[in-house]
């Protein structure tokens, strides 16, 4: 079987080709049904982040059918309209990727831990869909015990950055001081829990969270002296908010232009910071064509993170050395597993030779025969008897000028160690 990572990311793909091709929660467990259903795939497991959709497979190399045609067959798409953003990663380099993608190696903010909150999620949605199997779970567990690793022995995890973190920042250059200022946060994911935590680390005055279920809102407003409100009462608190940051699950817009222009109107035109981190775009385009409002997408965030990522670059080169010995010790297992089915067989044929010599042996003993003799009998036969064809392929091997099968017998047996002991011994 071959292992297949495949999908779009942030890095190959605009937000306007990376929305299209979005898996909402309400339909993976669906899609990977229908992944893991198509000829050849046995397993299959799904990421799906506002940054990237990846697809991640184990597949019959020669009898399946190629998971990226479904990829487009699935959300309605042309070949020609994704397969320039595509990347695709075999084997090895798909082990490499996927540790590189939970050691936050890959992502838009070099070392931020969200993707591994991600990725566990999405491992735990294809458990649920029964999905995933033998070597997936294998490469989902050595992924998440190599993020460890790589955050406890390099410093990839210091000067704490993330796409919350940029957008807190940016609002800082716009506003300069947050104490007089208020902010609507829209969602209770991780996003908005950091975005939380670093507005009111920096001093904002006052925080609005909205969440399609009140309770959400609470739980997370109580933490940082926030107010709760729910989605549907967003119009009514929108003009309060000189800073808005949306990220939800949402399929559609949240916040549309005319809810806008009503809350600057509202607000006599004071200027309003909005950044959209979602994808599919929780916040209508048309609305940075307005005045008064600054809008930014989870892409325009890129420009502002580059000055965080300075102290990150050194760690990140130890890191990719550690993702480069750990991502061939999982090559290593999965080259293992080819030799299963082999030491079975040899296991079984050993076995059973095993059995008809002390079967023989007890028969001989039961009609009153030397015990002694029985027991170097039966040892002589069990030996002659596990040699028998291995001899015999080493003698016709020999015969063919076959080196290479005679240097295997001896490593495989260790017969030169053997040889050397007993020289010494005598």
């Amino acid at each position: 079987m071959t292992l297949i990572a495949y999908g779009i990311n942030h890095s190959t793909a605009p937000i306007e080709v990376r929305e299209k091709v979005s898996f909402g929660n309400d339909i993976v467990s669906d899609a990977l049904s229908e992944l893991k259903h198509q000829n050849g795939v046995h397993e299959a497991a799904i990421l799906s982040t506002c940054n990237r959709t990846e697809i991640y497979c184990s597949v019959d190399q020669q009898n399946n059918l190629n998971p990226v045609e479904w990829l487009h067959n699935f959300h309605g798409m042309k070949q020609d309209q994704l397969q320039p953003f595509l990347y695709k990663h075999p084997d090895h380099n798909a082990v490499r990727h996927v540790l590189r993608v939970a050691s936050g190696l890959d992502s838009m903010i070099l070392g931020e831990p969200q993707v591994l909150g991600q990725l566990k999620d999405a491992y735990h949605k294809a458990i649920s869909a029964g999905s995933i199997g033998h070597q997936l779970n294998r490469l989902f567990q050595h992924s998440f015990h190599v993020a460890k690793e790589v955050r406890s022995n390099t410093s990839i995890g210091n000067h704490p950055v993330s796409v919350a973190y940029a957008a807190v920042r940016l609002a800082q250059q716009i506003f300069g001081d947050l104490k007089d200022q208020t902010a609507l946060l829209i969602g209770a994911g991780e996003t908005i829990e950091l975005a939380a935590r670093h507005l009111h680390e920096n001093g904002l005055n006052r925080m609005i969270i909205a969440n399609r279920t009140l309770e959400r809102s609470q739980r997370l407003a109580s933490e940082y002296s926030g107010y709760a409100i729910q989605i549907g009462d967003i119009p009514t608190h929108l003009a309060e908010a000189d800073i808005v940051i949306s990220s939800t699950a949402s399929q559609l817009p949240i916040l549309g232009k005319g809810a806008v222009e009503s809350a600057i109107k509202t607000r006599k035109h004071k200027p309003m910071f909005m950044v959209d981190i979602a994808v599919p775009r929780d916040i209508e385009v048309e609305v940075g064509d307005m005045d008064d409002v600054y809008l930014y997408s989870v892409d325009d965030l890129k420009n502002m993170v580059q000055e965080n990522l300075k102290n990150r670059q050194e760690a990140a080169k130890q890191a990719e050395k550690i993702i480069d010995t750990q991502a061939q010790e999982f090559m290593d297992w999965l080259s293992s597993l080819d030799a299963v089915s082999t030491i079975r067989a040899l296991r079984g044929q050993a076995e059973q030779i095993q059995e008809d010599v002390i079967r023989k042996g007890l028969s001989k003993l039961r009609n009153g025969a030397d015990p002694e003799a029985i027991l170097l009998e039966t040892a002589r036969n069990l030996t002659n008897k596990l040699i028998h064809v291995p001899s015999s392929k080493l003698r016709n091997a020999s015969a063919q000028n076959r080196d290479d099968l005679l240097q295997a017998a001896e490593e495989l047996y260790s017969l030169k160690e053997h040889s050397t002991h007993k020289d010494k011994k005598q």
